[in-house]
């Protein structure tokens, strides 16, 4: 019983230090939302990269001018992101819990 309750405490422990903020989020949104930080942060690497690639072409083409333009398209996913943000640190943190096994 005492090494069961030993491996529960660990593992609270282990949740505790690697649960993700939704205000840490929130900030990363706001001030490098453009460059995809939020969804680095949260674990989402691969769409975090494509808005990082999106934003830096459309900055390097808006030499040009073109990029300005299409700048509205990581602008138009950074807003959608402030309502998916809750969902998806409840998501990063649930999936956390599960590779626990707690």
């Amino acid at each position: 019983m005492e090494a069961k309750r030993m491996s529960d405490a660990k593992k609270m422990l282990q949740y505790e230090a690697n649960k993700k903020s939704v205000g840490i989020a929130y900030l990363l949104w706001f001030f490098l939302g453009g460059f995809g930080a939020h969804r680095f942060y949260l674990g989402r690497s691969g769409s975090g990269a494509l808005l990082l690639a999106l934003t830096l072409v459309n900055i390097l083409l808006s030499v040009v001018g073109i990029g300005l333009i299409l700048l509205i398209i990581p602008g138009i996913w950074v807003l959608v992101d402030a309502f998916l943000i809750p969902g998806m640190v409840s998501d990063y943190n649930n999936h956390l819990i599960n590779m626990l096994g707690a």
